[in-house]
Protein backbone atom coordinates (compact mmCIF):
# COMPACT_ATOMS: atom_id res chain seq x y z
CA UNK A 1 0.00 0.00 0.00
CA UNK A 2 1.42 3.41 -0.95
CA UNK A 3 1.46 5.89 1.96
CA UNK A 4 -0.86 8.91 1.93
CA UNK A 5 0.89 12.03 3.22
CA UNK A 6 3.67 9.85 4.55
CA UNK A 7 1.40 7.46 6.40
CA UNK A 8 -0.06 4.02 5.76
CA UNK A 9 -3.82 4.43 6.12
CA UNK A 10 -5.65 1.89 8.24
CA UNK A 11 -8.73 3.93 9.21
CA UNK A 12 -10.75 6.68 7.51
CA UNK A 13 -13.31 8.80 9.36
CA UNK A 14 -15.93 10.95 7.64
CA UNK A 15 -17.75 14.04 8.78
CA UNK A 16 -21.41 13.66 7.84
CA UNK A 17 -22.78 17.10 6.95
CA UNK A 18 -20.99 18.13 3.76
CA UNK A 19 -18.98 15.03 2.87
CA UNK A 20 -21.91 12.58 3.12
CA UNK A 21 -25.16 14.57 3.26
CA UNK A 22 -26.02 17.92 1.75
CA UNK A 23 -25.43 20.67 4.33
CA UNK A 24 -28.70 22.17 3.12
CA UNK A 25 -30.35 19.81 5.61
CA UNK A 26 -28.73 21.69 8.48
CA UNK A 27 -29.50 25.06 6.93
CA UNK A 28 -33.18 24.13 6.66
CA UNK A 29 -33.22 23.04 10.31
CA UNK A 30 -31.55 26.17 11.68
CA UNK A 31 -33.80 28.40 9.55
CA UNK A 32 -36.91 26.62 10.85
CA UNK A 33 -35.69 27.06 14.42
CA UNK A 34 -34.79 30.70 13.82
CA UNK A 35 -38.19 31.51 12.32
CA UNK A 36 -39.90 29.68 15.19
CA UNK A 37 -38.07 31.73 17.80
CA UNK A 38 -38.71 34.97 15.93
CA UNK A 39 -42.41 34.16 15.65
CA UNK A 40 -42.57 33.77 19.42
CA UNK A 41 -41.22 37.32 19.65
CA UNK A 42 -43.82 38.62 17.22
CA UNK A 43 -41.30 39.01 14.40
CA UNK A 44 -41.51 37.73 10.85
CA UNK A 45 -39.29 35.11 9.25
CA UNK A 46 -35.58 35.85 9.07
CA UNK A 47 -34.61 37.77 5.96
CA UNK A 48 -33.12 35.14 3.64
CA UNK A 49 -30.58 37.44 2.04
CA UNK A 50 -29.26 38.52 5.44
CA UNK A 51 -29.20 34.89 6.58
CA UNK A 52 -27.18 33.91 3.52
CA UNK A 53 -24.71 36.72 4.17
CA UNK A 54 -24.14 35.53 7.75
CA UNK A 55 -23.83 31.92 6.60
CA UNK A 56 -21.38 32.83 3.85
CA UNK A 57 -19.33 34.88 6.30
CA UNK A 58 -18.90 31.92 8.65
CA UNK A 59 -18.04 29.67 5.71
CA UNK A 60 -15.42 32.11 4.44
CA UNK A 61 -13.82 32.52 7.87
CA UNK A 62 -13.86 28.77 8.65
CA UNK A 63 -14.17 29.78 12.29
CA UNK A 64 -16.89 30.64 14.73
CA UNK A 65 -20.36 29.35 15.50
CA UNK A 66 -23.04 29.91 12.88
CA UNK A 67 -25.77 29.68 15.50
CA UNK A 68 -24.03 32.28 17.66
CA UNK A 69 -23.77 34.63 14.69
CA UNK A 70 -27.41 34.06 13.77
CA UNK A 71 -28.54 34.66 17.34
CA UNK A 72 -26.70 37.97 17.37
CA UNK A 73 -28.11 38.99 13.99
CA UNK A 74 -31.72 37.84 14.30
CA UNK A 75 -32.56 37.18 17.96
CA UNK A 76 -31.07 40.14 19.77
CA UNK A 77 -27.90 38.64 21.15
CA UNK A 78 -25.45 35.77 21.28
CA UNK A 79 -26.99 34.60 24.56
CA UNK A 80 -29.73 32.93 22.51
CA UNK A 81 -27.24 30.61 20.79
CA UNK A 82 -27.90 27.65 23.10
CA UNK A 83 -31.67 27.93 22.69
CA UNK A 84 -31.27 28.16 18.91
CA UNK A 85 -29.02 25.08 19.06
CA UNK A 86 -31.64 23.12 21.00
CA UNK A 87 -34.44 24.17 18.64
CA UNK A 88 -32.34 23.28 15.60
CA UNK A 89 -31.88 19.74 16.91
CA UNK A 90 -35.64 19.19 16.80
CA UNK A 91 -35.81 20.03 13.09
CA UNK A 92 -32.56 18.43 11.89
CA UNK A 93 -33.19 15.51 9.54
CA UNK A 94 -31.49 13.99 6.50
CA UNK A 95 -34.30 13.23 4.04
CA UNK A 96 -33.99 10.49 1.46
CA UNK A 97 -32.26 11.77 -1.66
CA UNK A 98 -29.91 14.17 0.15
CA UNK A 99 -26.91 11.84 0.34
CA UNK A 100 -24.30 12.75 -2.28
CA UNK A 101 -24.09 10.28 -5.16
CA UNK A 102 -20.36 9.69 -4.67
CA UNK A 103 -20.69 8.50 -1.05
CA UNK A 104 -21.67 4.85 -1.47
CA UNK A 105 -19.09 4.16 -4.21
CA UNK A 106 -16.40 5.70 -2.00
CA UNK A 107 -17.39 3.74 1.10
CA UNK A 108 -17.69 0.53 -0.90
CA UNK A 109 -14.20 1.00 -2.35
CA UNK A 110 -12.69 1.61 1.10
CA UNK A 111 -14.58 -1.19 2.83
CA UNK A 112 -12.39 -4.16 3.63
CA UNK A 113 -9.17 -2.21 3.07
CA UNK A 114 -9.43 0.14 6.06
CA UNK A 115 -11.63 0.67 9.09
CA UNK A 116 -14.33 3.17 8.08
CA UNK A 117 -16.09 5.46 10.51
CA UNK A 118 -18.27 8.54 10.79
CA UNK A 119 -17.07 11.31 13.10
CA UNK A 120 -19.57 14.13 13.30
CA UNK A 121 -21.63 16.52 15.40
CA UNK A 122 -24.98 14.98 14.65
CA UNK A 123 -28.16 13.75 16.28
CA UNK A 124 -28.69 10.03 16.90
CA UNK A 125 -31.31 9.95 14.12
CA UNK A 126 -28.52 10.19 11.53
CA UNK A 127 -27.80 6.49 12.16
CA UNK A 128 -31.27 5.63 10.85
CA UNK A 129 -30.70 7.83 7.80
CA UNK A 130 -27.38 6.13 7.01
CA UNK A 131 -29.03 2.72 7.36
CA UNK A 132 -31.93 3.76 5.14
CA UNK A 133 -29.56 5.05 2.46
CA UNK A 134 -27.36 1.95 2.38
CA UNK A 135 -24.21 3.28 4.05
CA UNK A 136 -24.40 1.38 7.33
CA UNK A 137 -22.88 -1.92 6.06
CA UNK A 138 -19.67 -0.04 5.22
CA UNK A 139 -19.35 1.79 8.56
CA UNK A 140 -17.35 0.21 11.40
CA UNK A 141 -17.12 3.11 13.87
CA UNK A 142 -20.09 5.30 14.79
CA UNK A 143 -18.57 8.50 16.13
CA UNK A 144 -21.84 10.45 16.35
CA UNK A 145 -21.60 13.17 18.99
CA UNK A 146 -25.09 12.54 20.37
CA UNK A 147 -24.12 8.91 21.01
CA UNK A 148 -20.54 9.39 22.19
CA UNK A 149 -21.24 12.47 24.31
CA UNK A 150 -18.41 14.59 22.91
CA UNK A 151 -18.56 17.18 20.13
CA UNK A 152 -15.96 18.39 17.65
CA UNK A 153 -13.62 20.21 17.83
CA UNK A 154 -12.89 18.49 21.16
CA UNK A 155 -9.85 16.27 20.48
CA UNK A 156 -11.44 13.63 22.73
CA UNK A 157 -13.86 12.66 19.95
CA UNK A 158 -10.99 12.02 17.53
CA UNK A 159 -9.07 10.12 20.19
CA UNK A 160 -12.17 8.01 20.89
CA UNK A 161 -12.54 7.15 17.19
CA UNK A 162 -8.90 6.15 16.84
CA UNK A 163 -9.16 3.92 19.90
CA UNK A 164 -12.37 2.33 18.58
CA UNK A 165 -10.67 1.62 15.25
CA UNK A 166 -7.73 0.01 17.02
CA UNK A 167 -5.14 1.99 15.08
CA UNK A 168 -2.59 4.67 15.84
CA UNK A 169 -3.53 8.26 15.09
CA UNK A 170 -0.79 8.36 12.45
CA UNK A 171 -2.56 5.50 10.65
CA UNK A 172 -5.89 7.35 10.41
CA UNK A 173 -7.32 10.05 8.15
CA UNK A 174 -10.24 12.36 8.83
CA UNK A 175 -12.37 13.66 5.95
CA UNK A 176 -14.35 16.82 6.65
CA UNK A 177 -15.53 20.06 5.10
CA UNK A 178 -14.53 22.53 7.82
CA UNK A 179 -11.11 23.65 8.92
CA UNK A 180 -12.09 24.64 12.45
CA UNK A 181 -14.02 21.52 13.46
CA UNK A 182 -12.44 18.92 11.17
CA UNK A 183 -8.97 19.64 9.82
CA UNK A 184 -7.41 21.50 12.75
CA UNK A 185 -8.52 19.24 15.63
CA UNK A 186 -7.80 16.07 13.63
CA UNK A 187 -4.31 17.33 12.84
CA UNK A 188 -3.81 18.23 16.50
CA UNK A 189 -4.40 14.59 17.45
CA UNK A 190 -2.08 13.37 14.70
CA UNK A 191 -4.49 12.23 11.99
CA UNK A 192 -4.07 12.88 8.29
CA UNK A 193 -6.62 15.34 6.91
CA UNK A 194 -8.73 15.68 3.78
CA UNK A 195 -10.77 18.85 3.23
CA UNK A 196 -13.86 18.33 1.04
CA UNK A 197 -14.74 21.59 -0.67
CA UNK A 198 -18.52 21.48 -0.52
CA UNK A 199 -21.21 22.36 1.99
CA UNK A 200 -19.79 24.58 4.71
CA UNK A 201 -16.42 24.86 2.98
CA UNK A 202 -15.96 28.30 1.39
CA UNK A 203 -16.69 28.55 -2.34
CA UNK A 204 -13.35 30.29 -2.86
CA UNK A 205 -10.83 29.07 -0.27
CA UNK A 206 -7.69 31.10 0.19
CA UNK A 207 -4.19 29.72 -0.49
CA UNK A 208 -3.53 29.74 3.26
CA UNK A 209 -6.69 27.71 3.88
CA UNK A 210 -5.81 25.22 1.15
CA UNK A 211 -2.41 24.74 2.74
CA UNK A 212 -3.87 23.51 6.04
CA UNK A 213 -5.09 19.99 5.12
CA UNK A 214 -2.92 17.27 3.69
CA UNK A 215 -5.29 17.18 0.72
CA UNK A 216 -8.22 19.26 -0.56
CA UNK A 217 -10.71 17.64 -2.93
CA UNK A 218 -13.96 18.81 -4.56
CA UNK A 219 -15.77 15.54 -3.84
CA UNK A 220 -15.24 11.89 -2.86
CA UNK A 221 -14.92 10.35 -6.31
CA UNK A 222 -11.15 9.91 -6.30
CA UNK A 223 -10.68 9.60 -2.56
CA UNK A 224 -10.18 5.79 -2.37
CA UNK A 225 -7.45 5.97 -4.99
CA UNK A 226 -5.80 8.94 -3.30
CA UNK A 227 -5.85 7.30 0.12
CA UNK A 228 -5.05 3.74 -0.83
CA UNK A 229 -3.31 4.06 -4.19
CA UNK A 230 -1.14 7.05 -3.43
CA UNK A 231 -1.72 9.01 -6.69
CA UNK A 232 -2.68 12.64 -6.71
Amino acid sequence: MTPFAGRTVKAVFFDIGGPIYDDGNFVAAVLAALDEMRAERGAGPADRARFQAVYDGVRAAQAGSLRRALAAEFLGGQQWRDELHARTRRHWRHPAGTMYADVLPCLRALHGHVRVGVLANQEASVVDALRRDGAAPFIDIWGVSALVGVEKPDPALFEWAVAEAGVAAAEAVHVGNRLDTDVRPARQVGLGTVWVLRGEAPPQPTPDQLAEPDLAVPDLRDLPRLLLGGGE
